[in-house]
């Protein structure tokens, strides 16, 4: 359920509500949400789409629930109100206090601190390369050579490690589905807008393959509206929006020349 108006205050007044756009870190919130929907039939959100574009997110009524001014937020209503902001606190949250039987993490070590380990490591690791690999491949006004190589590299050196990782291993810990690979599935999802060609990492490939396929994941994805940045979506623009294959030509151009230009070699870990 979603406002069609733009969103200018919080219209829930019990139960969760979702401030969210369809980002990486957007969809770890709505994944998580509708996974547990489908496993216990609860909880029911609201969400309303702040499109980051518009600075919705900077007005004081949604940065009095979160004060960073970035999406998402989700509000328990039903807990006077209470805000969390960032993406990986709020996987948290909603399994301590929504998966009874645990069904998206574990109890104790060394499988809990293992999945702690992986989102912590997406959160300040993957997230952050990886976004600023969108920009300088993908946004700056300016091509700017170095930064470009830099970041793209640094994801593709994140990536493989992921790649290195799941060479033998179903998902990321204890061959369970959990926040881990919901955390970290968030951002491989968007590879190509990145400049990081998924093919090139085999088992990383398969991972989200596997991942993309559930049905939960889908009805996330599509929260608060369906993406264009999308792996899955990517690939398809590619064969049927007139004139994409050729910028996105170009960008990868681009982004192989800066490579060239700084003496680029991949290496991981």
């Amino acid at each position: 359920m979603s406002s069609d108006e733009r969103p200018h205050k919080l219209i829930a007044t019990k139960g969760l509500e979702l401030l969210t756009f369809g980002t990486p870190n957007g969809h770890k919130s709505s994944i998580i949400l509708e996974e547990l929907k489908e496993a216990y039939g609860k909880p029911d959100y609201v969400f309303q789409s702040i499109n980051i574009g518009q600075n919705i997110q900077k007005e004081s009524w949604f940065t009095e629930k979160g004060p960073n001014g970035r999406i998402p937020v989700l509000i328990d209503h039903d807990r006077n109100g209470l805000g969390i902001m960032e993406g990986s606190a709020i996987l948290s949250y909603l399994t301590r206090n929504f998966d009874p039987e645990h069904k998206f993490t574990f109890t104790s070590d060394p499988e809990l601190s293992q999945v702690e380990q992986w989102v912590a490591w997406q959160h300040g690791g993957l997230g952050p390369m990886q976004g600023q690999a969108n920009h300088f491949h993908r946004l700056a006004k300016e091509r700017i050579p170095y930064p470009t190589q830099r970041y793209v590299g640094e994801t593709e050196r994140l990536y493989g490690i992921l790649d290195s990782h799941l060479k033998s291993r179903t998902y990321l810990v204890g061959e369970k589905y959990t926040i881990a690979d919901m955390a970290n599935f968030s951002w491989v999802n968007v590879a190509y807008f990145a400049g990081v060609n998924l093919d090139d990492f085999p088992n990383l490939k398969k991972w989200w393959e596997r991942i993309n396929a559930r049905p939960a994941v889908q009805k996330g994805l599509a929260v608060p509206s369906e993406s264009k940045i999308i792996n899955q979506a990517y690939q398809q623009r590619l064969k049927d929006e007139e004139g994409f294959k050729e910028k996105e030509d170009e960008l990868n151009a681009t982004t192989k020349k800066a490579k060239e230009q700084y003496d680029y070699k991949y290496a991981s870990p």
